[in-house]
């Protein structure tokens, strides 16, 4: 339980689903956590934390990303509680699913603004506490959607490719004062947004001839990934971990796909 000792993080989009389990992990290496998302259900997952890791910090914040005050506000709460953010995990994110054409201008621009903007004014507000400590990890949350786009999805894969460059910009710009920026590219995870994925995708993709049913789709397109399963949570905290150890000082700037091999560049 020692790989995070004592190191304080901040991660977001972390109610449930992925950004749960990235929590988890970090509580169960010993860091203490603030965990936020525009859910309220994030006060019950602060407290599951709590409960099965005493020996950590857990607290949480009900935070729209896409908002500057309530981002700001959540880094200063950060900093308040632990005195340091040490490592910063930007994993909340929107998706819906519909053809480009029916989608209104406020459906494109929210997703930008909470998948897009909100790494930003958290990758922010993160940078400002990390260059007075003299270091800091930020990692982000893209997609294999960050490398190619995919059908009925515009919205979400501008997004996400908005994300990576945001990643390899901050990685330059905050490399003189020794902090990171990386991102990880989730490609078929288990979680509520795939079910959702599944569903939405399924029905818009059946023909006449080809009717998906529940569970149908994600099972065709799992079966073409080489390691020939659907990633977990845990295999997207894994990386991140990577992503923010005191080992991978010299690494930054760069999004590591967590597929299983279903794209490979």
């Amino acid at each position: 339980m020692s790989q995070f000792n004592n190191k304080s993080v901040v991660i977001t989009g972390a109610c449930k689903g992925i950004g749960k389990g990235i929590a988890e992990h970090f509580a169960s290496k010993g860091a203490n956590l603030v965990i936020a998302s525009n859910d309220k259900i994030i006060h019950e997952t602060a407290q599951q934390i709590n409960q099965k890791y005493s020996d950590v910090h857990v607290e949480s914040k009900v935070v729209d990303v896409s908002s500057q005050q309530q981002v700001k506000d959540l880094y200063q709460f950060a900093f308040d509680t632990f005195s340091a953010i040490d490592i910063s995990i930007q994993n909340a994110g929107i998706i819906t699913i519909k053809p480009f054409d029916e989608m209104t201008h406020e459906e494109f621009n929210k997703v930008l603004h909470v998948n897009t903007i909100g790494v930003w004014l958290c990758s922010r507000e993160a940078a400002k506490y990390m260059a007075k400590q003299g270091s800091g990890r930020i990692v982000n949350t893209s997609s294999l959607q960050g490398r190619n786009g995919f059908i009925y999805t515009p919205h979400y894969a501008a997004s996400k490719m908005g994300v990576i460059g945001i990643t390899q910009s901050l990685a330059l710009e905050l490399a003189p004062k020794n902090i990171t920026v990386n991102s990880v590219c989730p490609g078929i995870i288990e979680s509520d947004m795939w079910k959702y994925n599944d569903k939405v995708w399924g029905e818009m993709l059946s023909t006449p001839d080809k009717t998906y049913q529940e569970g149908e789709l994600i099972a065709e397109w799992v079966s073409n990934i080489p390691l020939k399963r659907a990633g977990t949570p845990q295999d997207v905290a894994n990386a991140i971990a990577f992503f923010a150890s005191d080992e991978t000082g010299y690494i930054t700037g760069q999004a590591l796909n967590v597929c299983g091999g279903m794209a490979m560049n």
